[in-house]
């Protein structure tokens, strides 16, 4: 034994690198043929593989400027990551942004600017912007709902997010005096830790579904009635990131506690289908509107992702006939979001937000429809310049959805998808998510 252990350590080491790049170059030449550049070219092939793995990283670190890269460029992450720790936000010198580009934001100030006057809350309470509408208050709902913040966490579900982000976005928002939308994943433990709550579901009706996949009356009704911290409920017709696209949730990300929360098979992917089973046209949407608003009490909205305007303008129409009608419109940008989608949906399905809500507003302005919904904007709307626009094109409410995962470590990895998300942000992988400093 000490003989064959002798001779192995006479051996220099760059004799084992060069047996194991061949026993390498064997297997790729011999034995793989799923890709045709490592069997070509073996060894450097695994170097040019590794290389586009790392591509993204070395683009957003060394190559990108300041200004350029997307969804989120470099600077408007610093700005969220130092206001988000509370550090310097500031930047000197003026800005680096070209702005005589094309849809630069313009915010026109006052020769004198507006004194706030000494008794105002916001003069005590630096957090004190609410809604300027009650949503539920034209419909008579048994419960209105005026929410205490103009700024709020945007759908994310659990699942998609993992449960230390959920936990931390529920105990910021209770900070702020918001409200944390729900997602479509149902209402779980972490939403419940503070926070006002919006319950949202889509066409896959987690938490509150029939064996079969539809939707089930008595239990939304029941979680409404043990769950005082929901204001609010949520019918998602479509969202930014895949319009007319239902959703997959992976099975590797499917746990038990998922499981039980959304109603579904442990380790079994989850689809949500494109489409409602509980309604199939307008009229009915708006019968389903008023039936869970009877049942809950609860103020009841929409989202979507604008596109075509024609079963808008009916909606629209039908409220004018008949008085009634959703309570508050989320509106989405075709910008995409926190879902993953197939880049033929995420990059030209459903217009931009600014085109899109833009084209919805009008459609309940010429009906004077405006003062009985609250309009909410999702899309990228979460910095100062990009909200002000937003509130003076009409919007009452604006959700955030990315801009606060980055405000808890999110780096914009772009692997949401993959359940092997960097920070812990957008994985159920146990570890992972202890990266996540939730106080």
């Amino acid at each position: 034994m000490e003989s064959i252990l002798d001779v192995l350590r006479s051996v220099p080491w760059w004799a084992y690198v060069l047996g194991f790049l061949g026993l390498v170059a064997i297997r790729d030449i011999f034995f793989q043929r799923a890709h045709t550049i490592s069997h070509n070219f073996p060894i450097v092939g695994h170097l040019r593989y590794w290389l586009e793995s790392i591509g993204p990283e070395m683009r957003q670190y060394f190559v990108a400027n300041n200004r350029e890269e997307l969804p989120f460029n470099r600077f408007e992450r610093g700005w969220i990551y130092a206001s988000a720790k509370k550090e310097n936000n500031y930047e000197g010198f003026g800005t680096d942004r070209d702005i005589y580009a094309h849809q630069h934001i313009f915010i026109k100030n006052r020769m004198m600017a507006y004194k706030v006057p000494e008794q105002h809350p916001n003069t005590t309470d630096a957090s004190f912007v609410p809604c300027a509408k009650v949503i539920g208050a034209y419909n008579k709902r048994r419960k209105p709902f005026r929410p205490s913040s103009a700024i709020n966490v945007s759908a994310m579900s659990f699942g998609s997010l993992s449960a230390a982000a959920i936990e931390a976005l529920n105990k910021g928002v209770a900070k702020a005096n918001a409200y944390h939308n729900t997602g479509e994943g149902g209402l779980s433990p972490y939403h419940q830790k503070g926070g006002d709550v919006v319950f949202h579901f889509g066409t896959g009706y987690f938490g509150v579904r029939t064996p079969d996949g539809n939707l089930s009356m008595e239990k939304l009704k029941q979680l409404v009635e043990e769950n005082p911290c929901i204001k609010a409920i949520e019918i998602k017709l479509s969202q930014g990131a895949k319009p007319g696209k239902g959703g997959v949730l992976p099975g590797a990300k499917i746990t038990q506690e998922l499981a039980e929360i959304r109603g579904v098979e442990v380790g079994k992917d989850v689809l949500s289908p494109a489409t409602h089973k509980a309604f199939d046209n307008v009229p009915e949407l708006l019968q389903l509107i008023e039936d869970i608003a009877e049942e809950t009490g609860l103020p009841v909205g929409i989202k979507g992702a604008i596109g075509k305007l024609d079963q808008w303008e009916e909606l629209a129409e039908l409220m004018v006939d008949t008085g009634k009608g959703p309570d508050f419109i989320t509106v989405d940008g075709g910008e995409g979001g926190t879902g993953a989608a197939p880049p033929s949906f995420a990059d030209h399905v459903s217009l931009p937000w600014v085109y899109g809500f833009s084209s919805l507003y009008k459609v309940f302005q010429r009906r004077h429809l405006t003062d009985r919904i609250v309009f909410i904007g999702s899309g990228k709307l979460g910095f100062p310049a990009k909200a002000a626009m937003a509130f003076a094109m009409g919007v009452d409410c604006i959700n955030v959805a990315r801009e606060a995962m980055m405000s808890i470590g999110c780096i914009q990895a772009q692997v949401c998808h993959t359940n092997r998300c960097p920070t812990g942000v957008a994985t159920q992988n146990k570890w992972l998510q202890k990266g996540i400093d939730v106080p």
